[in-house]
């Protein structure tokens, strides 16, 4: 039986070298470093450190150094630096607060980077952002001690403060222990792969496997390494198959210290789950491309993998690669039956969930997750607009782009009705706002994704995409009152909040406007989940950076 790849690659594991305790004697000599990410500013959050100093005050200890800034947006070397700034107060201990949501990845990294700048570290967390910060620390330190106390957004000030209460011993036995007691106050019990993936980069498989697809998918259900589809196994000379379109560095990284491992996203990598997905080998350039896309810091990867959001990776591939490719553009693409368009999303989510190991009950915080997270991919048709693609705005019409945004799923948008451009843009426009996306709190990027009759309706009366964009941002707008202390925090340009009614983008720049589908009067907008997450063009490119003329160019 020919062996199969492991998904997941290696997985370092490290273990480090946790700092040295302190007494209580050393607490009430020295500082103590309270480092809030921000999430204690809300709802009744702030007592955890209201009743963290009292208690301490009870025992004498009194001298502390309060730093606040989020996490977001940082990558983790970002999230490093800040620990050196941090461990530059030269603190005896430091308490971190609040692993609750979105942020637990991030805030777990600066927690583990204190660890090993020799500060005794203890790290607040609740759910359910307390599985992500367990699974970073698993991954990426070995032990880690943290303390879980069980509030949600609906805690009152005072059942927050007797969770913390409950709970304070905790906080001074992770800062005072040593030895034994302190490795099991600081280990962490954790249930995705409890057995390191093996080191010579296959699955364990059983003697008596007979290679029938219903077994291969119960050892990936048992593994958590699918998306619960049937799946193709990755054996050695299918994925040897997926590089005869691909000729890059089979370990070149696209994406650094992603997701709750921390590890590397590599184009072999990619190459597995392609597989998996059911790619053809001439899908990898896009892959790539996507992947390169995804690796931009501006996209937000490391967080985007673990966030509540339900979004998906949407993949949107313009220029002639596409129609080379049959990634279709037309009637129902963003649905089933096109396998261009299925297998290709497919194999950007299996990569997620393998690499970075972002599983969906372990270290994902999707709420409900969405179909977008099995696959978002489609393509722009040229020959159904006389607007520019945009492959041709960002570069030329002999560039393939691919558009990455981490998004909703799409949003209808019905108009049968309107009889011109004017009223039609009116019902697109009223659709991109609503007090439960996050757009309405956080301005970002968007896509209109206009069907034929639609845009041929726009183009007939004078409508550009300019002019579509510009009325889109001066009339996508929430009133001011609606979105204050409610829906999520929000993240917006200097000068924003003072405005009523306030935008759902920054600028008409963040409005994409695409054409794609089959005739009728459905039109989508996808709202973004913009969480210092912007989207991303990447040409697809040889490696030599020309552009090919046909994806027989890439032919090793």
């Amino acid at each position: 039986m020919e062996r199969i790849i492991d998904p997941r690659g290696q997985q370092k594991r490290p273990i480090i070298k946790m700092a040295p305790r302190v007494s209580e004697d050393d607490l009430r000599k020295g500082s103590i470093l309270f480092y809030n990410n921000t999430k204690l500013r809300f709802c009744e959050y702030g007592e955890v450190f209201v009743v963290i100093k009292q208690r301490l005050r009870d025992r004498g200890i009194t001298n502390f150094i309060d730093f606040e800034e989020t996490v977001r947006g940082k990558s983790t070397k970002d999230l490093q630096d800040y620990a050196g700034k941090l461990a530059a107060a030269k603190p005896t201990a430091a308490i971190v607060a609040l692993g609750d949501m979105g942020t637990s990845a991030a805030t777990t990294v600066v927690s583990i980077a204190l660890e090993e700048l020799g500060i005794p570290t203890v790290y607040i967390i609740a759910p359910p952002g307390a599985g992500i910060a367990k699974g970073v620390a698993f991954y990426r330190a070995g032990h880690l001690c943290m303390c879980e106390i069980d509030i949600y957004q609906g805690s009152t000030s005072a059942e927050v403060a007797a969770e913390m209460d409950k709970h304070f011993d905790i906080v001074i036995e992770s800062l005072t222990l040593k030895g034994a007691a302190l490795e099991n106050r600081a280990r962490i019990d954790f249930r995705l792969d409890p057995e390191k993936p093996r080191e010579d980069g296959f699955l364990p498989i059983p003697e008596s496997f007979s290679g029938e697809a219903d077994e291969f998918m119960d050892i990936a259900d048992q593994l958590h390494i699918g998306d619960g589809l049937p799946l193709i196994p990755p054996t050695v000379s299918r994925v040897e198959k997926m590089f005869a379109y691909c000729p890059y560095d089979r370990e070149m990284a696209l994406a650094r210290e992603i997701g709750p491992t921390g590890k590397d996203i590599c184009v072999k990598d990619i190459a597995v789950a392609a597989v998996m997905a059911g790619c053809k080998p001439q899908y990898m350039p896009i892959l790539i491309a996507a992947f390169k896309a995804m690796g931009s810091i501006k996209y937000n990867f490391l967080q985007s993998v673990t966030t509540s959001h339900p979004g998906g990776t949407l993949m949107l591939v313009s220029g002639p690669l596409a129609k080379e490719l049959s990634i279709s553009g037309g009637q129902g693409c963003l649905g089933p039956c096109y396998s261009a368009n299925a297998t290709i999303g497919r194999a950007a989510n299996l990569v997620i969930l393998n690499i970075t190991r972002a599983v969906p009950g372990f270290c994902d915080l999707d709420c409900l997750a969405s179909q977008a997270e099995f696959t978002y991919c489609f393509a722009e048709d040229p020959e159904l607009t006389k607007w520019k693609t945009i492959n041709v705005e960002h570069f030329d019409a002999a560039t393939t782009t691919v558009y990455v945004l981490k998004a909703e799923p799409p949003h209808d948008i019905i108009d049968f009705l309107s009889e011109n451009g004017g009223d039609l843009l009116d019902t697109l426009t009223d659709c991109a706002t609503t007090l439960g996306s996050n757009n309405a709190y956080i301005p970002g990027p968007m896509v209109y994704v206009i069907t034929p009759d639609h845009a041929w309706m726009l183009e007939r009366d004078g409508y550009t995409k300019e002019a579509i964009r510009e009325h889109v941002f001066q009339w996508a707008r929430n009133a001011a009152p609606m979105v204050r202390n409610r829906g999520l925090v929000p993240v917006r340009p200097k000068g924003f909040s003072e405005m009523h009614p306030i935008p759902v983008a920054r600028s008409p720049k963040d409005i994409e406007v695409v054409v794609a589908g089959g005739r009728g009067g459905h039109s989508a907008v996808i709202l973004p989940w913009a969480l210092h997450s912007e989207a991303i063009i990447e040409p697809v490119l040889l490696p030599n950076g020309n552009k090919p003329k046909s994806i027989e160019d890439f032919r090793i």
